[in-house]
């Protein structure tokens, strides 16, 4: 386990939550948001995309309640990322987060504002770090707004950032720093 916050917890991703990973990016609501409904996963997908060999990737689940409800994912900045956002020469600790709650019974009931607080929380105390950012597309409103009450800033735009259904879109990127 990575950590618990009162009804919530979040631990490693295991070799068997890939069947909970190609139920939840085979949803076409979910994939709405995550990856596109054109790229559905099945297990052979999801087995390539979330157990590479190596790579500098923490995978979690997301537990509520004790039931697993979605995915979550941190990472050190590398150098070609610092350089697409702009951070090529900033020093500061930097790790990038994505998410999905992928049963959609548990949306627009404030887990997302608790994870990502929880999240921020625990990459600052654990991990040192002095910038966390993210890169939601600019439609994407409920994932901004949930971000924004976490304490994230729009820093820039990102155009035609990310391939998604068949066009590229653009993203904003977000970054949170503690104490501003």
């Amino acid at each position: 386990m990575l950590f618990q916050n009162n009804k919530l917890t979040v631990r490693e991703l295991e070799r068997e939550d890939n069947y909970l990973l190609a139920k939840w990016l085979s949803d076409p609501a979910v994939l709405r948001f995550y990856d596109g409904r054109d790229n559905p996963f099945d297990l052979e997908k999801v087995n390539e995309k979330f157990y590479p060999p190596q790579d500098n990737i923490v995978r979690c689940i997301i537990v509520f309640e004790g039931i697993e409800i979605g995915y979550i994912q941190y990472y050190l900045l590398n150098e070609n990322t610092r350089k697409k956002y702009g951070y090529l020469n900033d020093k500061n600790v930097m790790y990038g987060m994505d998410q999905f709650i992928g049963e959609t019974q548990y949306w627009n009931k404030g887990i997302g504002k608790v994870l990502i607080k929880a999240m921020v929380d625990y990459l600052i105390i654990k991990k040192h770090v002095t910038k966390i950012v993210m890169d939601p597309q600019v439609w994407n409103k409920r994932a901004i707004r949930c971000y924004e009450k976490c304490g994230f800033k729009k820093i820039s735009l990102l155009p035609n950032h990310e391939l998604h259904e068949g066009e590229y879109r653009d993203c904003w990127l977000m970054e949170y720093q503690p104490g501003t």
